[in-house]
């Protein structure tokens, strides 16, 4: 046996497109849409918001996602986007499918319906959007959403992702 000091699982090809994206950082959001048994959701690090007149917030779906096909299967497609706290980081992990969800990430919180979708009933910051445009982008679906309603709270702990990691 011969001891090293090389990471064992290292990939001797890293996507460096990836390691790029991953130095870039942000806070987490959660994308939510639909009511009862047909909500969906997403963790989403990879968005923006373009202020305007009528202001959007653009972001990158998994399209193999439930919320993806949601959200680019019809006229009219609402959701809410909230920004994620600390406390949050276990139901991040649950929405991405990283962490184990007994009865689904759904019963992991408590929820408030809005017409745009389920709303985390302890969240700060969120706004309900209503979908203008989606367009596949490299790996990603883009979806720019028009914002409708926005409450913006304090932002004590956000929840930052970067380098594959979570930090406050």
């Amino acid at each position: 046996m011969t001891i090293h000091s090389e990471h064992p699982f290292l990939d001797p090809d890293p996507d460096q497109a990836r390691r790029l994206r991953g130095r870039l950082g942000g806070q987490v959001s959660l994308w939510t849409a639909g009511s009862g048994a047909e909500r969906v959701g997403l963790t989403v690090s990879s968005l923006l918001v373009a202020p305007s007149e009528r202001p959007l917030v653009i972001g990158l779906l998994d399209p193999d996602s439930d919320l993806a096909t949601r959200l680019t299967s019809g006229d009219d497609a609402r959701c809410v986007v909230q920004m994620l706290e600390w406390q949050h980081r276990d139901l991040a992990e649950q929405f991405a499918g990283q962490m184990p969800a007994p009865g689904g990430a759904f019963a992991q919180a408590e929820w408030v319906q809005t017409d745009a979708g389920p709303r985390l009933a302890d969240v700060t910051t969120w706004a309900e959007v209503v979908v203008r445009d989606t367009r596949d982008v490299g790996w990603s679906v883009e979806v720019t959403a028009r914002i409708d309603g926005l409450v913006v709270g304090d932002d004590n702990e956000p929840l930052i992702h970067r380098r594959g990691r979570y930090s406050h």
